[in-house]
């Protein structure tokens, strides 16, 4: 996982904040790799599974099964033939998630900057690989929006400086510290609700749904941050 880890940082500087949209120059499918496979298992990750299941897609820049299914799953909640191959018609709708600025089409980066005032500065990381990480979640919550019947999501918290995170009572190694995290609100949906349309999204971490909001994070995907074990505390639902 460290090493997938590795081969995503590359996509990074490359992809977060360009002006135009990613630069597909083939069709994708099972048993290719690279750089651009990263990127397409970023932008699927939030199709990893049909029902409730703790599994995600990982940013391996291997094309397989997992990924492949992923895509089917993509392509078909887009209206596009479910064949897990990646050609000019799915890219192109994998394009339209994505803002000009990095960011992707329903979320801004405004929306997980920390509370305080410190951008996506003060992390446990560098703000560059805060914002990428905000980057992959992003992709994830384009995913839960969608899975909800495209209803509107707010971000009560998402980035948190370490300073910012112990004056709201958070743990030391919070998910929001590294940017990976996100506390949301789904437009007409209980928590419960939420909860259930994330177990199927590839999160790692989701706190319990008896909260006004529902916390999601990728902690498994990140194993260096030091959280990587999965944590449903509501269990499977």
């Amino acid at each position: 996982m460290t090493a997938a880890l590795g081969v995503a940082a590359a996509v990074e500087v490359g992809s977060a904040g360009t002006a135009a949209a990613y630069g597909w120059t083939r069709t994708l499918q099972q048993g290719v790799s690279g750089s651009d496979v990263v990127e397409l298992q970023i932008r699927v990750g939030g199709w990893a599974a049909s029902s409730a299941q703790q599994t995600y897609v990982a940013w391996d820049g291997e094309f397989g099964p997992a990924t492949a299914a992923a895509v089917g799953r993509f392509q078909s909640a887009y209206g596009l033939s479910a064949d897990g191959v990646v050609g000019p018609q799915t890219q192109s709708v994998l394009n339209s998630l994505e803002k000009s600025d990095g960011s992707t089409a329903h979320f801004a980066w405004s929306e997980f900057t920390s509370h305080d005032g410190s951008g996506f500065g003060g992390g446990k990381v560098g703000s560059t690989q805060v914002k990428e990480n905000v980057r992959r979640l992003m992709y994830k919550l384009e995913a839960v929006r969608k899975k909800a019947g495209n209803s509107s999501i707010t971000i009560n918290s998402g980035f948190r400086s370490t300073s910012y995170n112990a004056s709201v009572g958070g743990a030391s190694n919070s998910m929001h510290v590294y940017g990976d995290a996100a506390d949301i609100v789904v437009s007409g949906h209980t928590t419960l609700q939420v909860y259930r349309i994330a177990e199927t999204c590839g999160f790692s971490g989701l706190e319990a749904y008896s909260h006004s909001w529902q916390h999601v994070d990728s902690r498994v995907q990140y194993p260096s941050y030091g959280s990587g074990s999965w944590w449903w505390e509501s269990g499977v639902v």
